[in-house]
């Protein structure tokens, strides 16, 4: 059984958005352009790409994004990759500063609404600062949420990676979910297994 600890009142989720943006944009500020140029956990992209990636809502209103969309034959994958190529080339300070927009604290996904956005956050947020040595940089309550989420579906994540017969528990903070053999690891190293991501995963078997 998952712990409990995700929240529910209906504010929260949104509160939660918000403090991992700034979170975000606090432990990326102070890095020199070598290390946005870094790569990140994402196959292909930078530290900057990603960022790009993840505050795209801030630089292209609902009506612009759609005609960047149609433009792309409605392939919203090939949109997103070119416009974060496009973008990742804008001024560090450019994207901190769109990290800590208010468009991004109250930005609710298309089709996930502020859930969908705190795991988008989460996820591409250590996708940048684990391979930057920064580890976590969010909130305890953030990775609890985004952990229950990813597991909701049952057997497999929400990504399909395979968790049947696994007890997953978090070091460092009140999670656990499933029975079976034990998987540990920093809720960092779970949200990212959980994810798909390979690099160091603690599901790898």
């Amino acid at each position: 059984m998952t712990t409990p600890g995700a929240p529910g009142a209906p504010g929260a989720l949104d509160a939660l958005v918000a403090g991992e943006f700034a979170a975000l944009a606090e432990a990326l500020a102070p890095l020199g352009s070598d290390r946005w140029a870094a790569d990140s956990l994402c196959a292909g992209w930078s530290v900057a790409h990603v960022v790009a990636h993840l505050t795209m809502a801030a630089r292209y209103p609902a009506d612009r994004f759609a005609a960047e969309l149609a433009a792309d034959g409605y392939d919203v994958t090939r949109t997103s990759d070119r416009l974060a190529d496009a973008d990742a080339v804008l001024p560090p300070e450019v994207l901190v500063a769109d990290l800590r927009s208010e468009t991004m604290a109250t930005f609710a996904q298309p089709g996930g609404g502020m859930a969908g956005s705190l795991t988008h956050v989460v996820i591409h947020g250590l996708d940048v600062t684990v391979p930057l040595g920064l580890g976590r940089v969010g909130a305890d309550q953030a990775a609890r949420t985004v952990l229950d989420q990813l597991v909701g579906p049952g057997d497999r994540t929400v990504f399909g990676v395979d968790i049947a017969g696994s007890a997953l528990r978090a070091t460092d903070l009140d999670w656990a979910h499933g029975r079976g053999e034990p998987v540990t690891g920093s809720a960092a190293e779970l949200v990212l297994a959980l994810s798909g991501r390979s690099v160091g995963s603690v599901l790898a078997r």
